[in-house]
């Protein structure tokens, strides 16, 4: 095994990474979102599950129902760049700028490896 494809196979680990991280993100805000212990806890749980049910179904590599490759890369802007704009929101601005920027160039190098 060579070297390059170590670090593919190393940026397709990191990719995961962010899905959690990313998920994380969601619960985090669906939590800052509720007015209620129980609003908090069910918000915190719900975002996140639906998130993972959108990208199940159309954006990860054994989606149900694959979808073109424009479509599919506004999709995964949309999923792996909004907990970017949440961070922000939440004034985690330097977070929120390593977590874009990890993703846009892991996003770049699995274009480059065609992953």
């Amino acid at each position: 095994m060579g070297f390059l494809s170590i670090l593919e196979m190393l940026n397709i680990g990191l990719r995961f990474i962010l899905e959690l991280v990313g998920l994380t993100l969601y619960g985090y805000c669906g939590y800052r979102m509720g007015t209620t212990p129980l609003g908090k806890g069910i918000l915190s749980i719900i975002i996140p599950i639906a998130v993972a049910f959108i990208w199940a179904l159309f954006g990860s590599p054994q989606a149900n129902f694959p979808l073109p490759p424009f479509v599919h890369l506004l999709l995964e802007l949309v999923i792996f760049l909004l907990p970017v704009v949440l961070l922000i929101r939440l004034e985690k601005t330097q977070v929120a700028f390593i977590y874009g920027g990890i993703f846009i160039i892991n996003r770049v190098l699995l274009f480059y490896w065609h992953s």
